[in-house]
């Protein structure tokens, strides 16, 4: 009974998003203010609706309820708890509905926190925002349903993917889906303006904190996907430039020059059209990543369904809402007249080379993951585009900017002075050469990678640092001190995030230049030496597991005598699914892992046994947490808290309003 009315609500969820589509955006096309209050209790009702409809989905996998073909699909009886209820969205069709959830939700939290939006442009926000919500209504309804019943329930059923037995794929597709979804609110607002044909300082301001939260999520979310990736596949890398990590890849890097831009927008008005477009290609690039996962174009570990039909559904959406967004954007953009003039060396031009890096970098990412598709459709060629192509593609672009970062946020607006801003930076720059300088001289036989990593990362720490002093003006430290405390959040935030992504940089190529590798077979009692730890296998045993069995490895490593870690690692085999998993241990610490794999038995005797010590590892995940703590200091600014409608000053005044 709960599943059919988890369907129902679904059903209903479609009706009222049609509601929501229609008739706030007629009454902001009319000026009727009682169609345009619409959207309000429609945009909160669609929410409740779709919570509704996941609960009972997320209690039908609890529940182990069989008569559902996505249960038996993806779940076991003998399933852990957690696995049961990630296993409502690991799967194609609980997954899309958790995005309609997040979907709608940001639909809501428009309605009940933007308060002090003009109720035109509040209208047609929630409007386009629920036609997005009809497409997805339509497309599970339709090819996805998650509430099918069928006609002879099995006792027991096939399963999760072994690999996506987890805590960290539990936490990573919600955070994940909260930044692509989110990028729809940036999407909402940029065609709201387009249809007004209005963008301004006022409307760059009501954008940042939802383009800020999607952007925070989604660096959250590729954070948990890479560490996921590092300890649970066994392979010792977090990165691998499949086509589904760049799928999360690319609207992040889309969604930080957004952040940037819509920053030239609210304080100098200008870049307007620039801005547009780029909120445009950040969900345009969400849409894009649903399609490589849900397609069957791409093979992956991360993809969730490999349907044509469903894709072609998914390719529909995306050219209907792009392709009509970009004829919009066409038709209305040169009348986003931009009002700010600035000279060539001005904040506003650093954030310009800022946001055409960014953009770059990612269609460079694009072309490298879908060229294959490219060259196999149009000239019948199978390709493998995969990491020697991005490792000398990308880093290129990140490298130009790191360097730019620091001298743009000491920039003054609209005309600045390159020697000034050079005297403030010299210290970190100084510091960041020497720290190079430094690392190159004591390393021995490894390439420039390490310190060219140490002294890019020196440099964005050092130049954030330098940013917040420059900001507490002049006088004795302990003032200073005292006006950096009060420093705004935002500031705050923008150098906390800049520094994470030096320490990101550093743990890169720290553990890239100067990881040691070992691969052998190894009996038990055996013992060698790798990266100045000594390492012994000392037992093999089966042991059993809740929905698994597992071939454990006991091995103590030792330094100087003396006993670091006792590790675990383990090869498992999940006999439901027939699929074989390799867990890695790995002892973790602020200035290296140790990181040991067990393989198969060898005919000889022995095991395959495969063991890293990684410098710096965690250092990349810091950084990416550090980046998201950021934002997260950013968006409690009192500026973002407060309505936006009561500061607007270069706004014309909504009519509706004032009636």
């Amino acid at each position: 009974m709960i599943t059919e009315l988890g369907h129902y609500a679904l059903i209903l969820a479609l009706a009222v998003a049609l509601i929501q589509m229609v008739v706030p955006f007629v009454g902001a096309q009319k000026g009727w203010p009682g169609w345009m209050a619409v959207a309000d209790p429609a945009a909160t009702s669609q929410f409740l609706l779709v919570a509704f409809s996941f609960l009972a989905l997320m209690w039908a996998f609890v529940t182990s309820d069989f008569s559902l073909r996505v249960v038996v699909l993806n779940s076991h009886t003998l399933k852990p708890m957690l696995y049961k209820i990630a296993g409502t969205w690991g799967n194609h069709e609980g997954s899309m509905l958790l995005w309609v959830l997040i979907l709608s939700l940001f639909g809501a939290l428009v309605s009940g926190f933007g308060t002090g939006l003009p109720p035109r442009l509040k209208a047609r926000v929630l409007a386009v925002q629920a036609s997005i919500g009809v497409a997805f209504y339509l497309f599970i309804l339709l090819t996805s349903n998650p509430f099918l019943r069928l006609a002879v329930p099995p006792m027991n059923g096939q399963g999760m993917n072994p690999l996506l037995q987890d805590p960290g794929l539990a936490f990573h597709p919600p955070f994940l889906y909260l930044g692509y979804v989110g990028l729809s609110m940036s999407f909402s607002f940029a065609i709201a303006a387009l249809i007004e044909g209005r963008v301004d300082a006022a409307w760059a301001r009501w954008v940042r904190p939802w383009t800020l939260t999607a952007w925070m999520f989604l660096t959250f979310g590729i954070a948990f996907g890479s560490w996921w990736s590092y300890y649970v596949l066994g392979w010792g890398g977090f990165w691998a430039w499949d086509p589904v990590e760049n799928a999360s890849f690319m609207p992040w890097l889309f969604a930080a020059a957004l952040l940037h831009s819509a920053i030239v927008v609210e304080k100098r008005e200008a870049l307007k059209s620039w801005t547009i477009l780029l909120a445009i290609l950040s969900f345009a690039f969400s849409l894009i990543g649903t399609f490589l996962v849900r397609s069957g174009v791409i093979t992956s570990v991360h993809a969730f369904a490999n349907d044509p039909q469903r894709g072609i559904f998914i390719l529909l959406i995306l050219a209907i809402f792009v392709g009509g967004a970009l004829t919009l954007y066409a038709l209305r953009a040169s009348a986003l007249e931009a009002k700010g003039v600035f000279s060539t060396v001005s904040r506003e031009t650093a954030l310009v080379m800022n946001n055409v890096l960014l953009a770059v970098s990612s269609l460079v990412v694009f072309v490298g993951t879908v060229w294959p598709l490219v060259a196999e459709l149009a000239f019948n060629r199978k390709l493998s585009v995969g990491p020697p192509f991005f490792n000398v593609a990308f880093p290129p672009f990140l490298i130009a900017i790191a360097i730019i970062l620091p001298f743009g946020t000491l920039m003054p607006w609209k005309r600045g002075n390159l020697g000034r801003v050079l005297a403030q930076v010299a210290p970190a720059l100084v510091l960041a050469l020497a720290l190079g300088l430094l690392v190159w001289a004591v390393q021995t036989g490894h390439s420039a990678l390490g310190p060219a990593g140490a002294a890019l990362g020196a440099w964005l720490v050092a130049g954030a640092v330098v940013d917040l002093m420059g900001r507490t003006g002049r006088g004795a430290a302990g003032n200073r001190l005292g006006r950096l405390w009060r420093l705004p959040r935002a500031d705050w935030g923008r150098a906390v995030a800049h520094a994470g992504l030096g320490i990101t940089i550093f743990g890169i190529c720290a553990m890239t230049a100067w990881q040691t590798e070992d691969i052998r077979v190894a009996k038990i009692g055996d013992s060698f030496t790798t990266g100045g730890y000594t390492i012994r296998l000392d037992a093999v045993n089966e042991v059993p597991g809740p929905n698994y069995t597992a071939t454990r490895a006991e091995m103590t490593v030792t330094r100087a005598g003396s006993t670091v870690a006792v590790l675990y690692p383990e090869k498992r085999f999940y006999p439901v699914s027939q699929m074989p998993t390799t867990n890695a241990a790995i002892a973790r610490g602020l200035w290296r892992d140790i990181y040991l794999v067990v393989g198969d038995a060898q005919t000889g005797g022995g095991y395959a046994v495969r063991s890293y010590i990684k410098p710096f590892a965690n250092w990349i995940w810091l950084g990416a947490l550090t980046m998201a703590f950021g934002g997260i200091l950013s968006l409690t600014d009192r500026r973002y808290r407060l309505a936006a409608g009561a500061r607007r000053t270069a706004s014309a005044p909504d009519p509706v309003a004032a009636e």
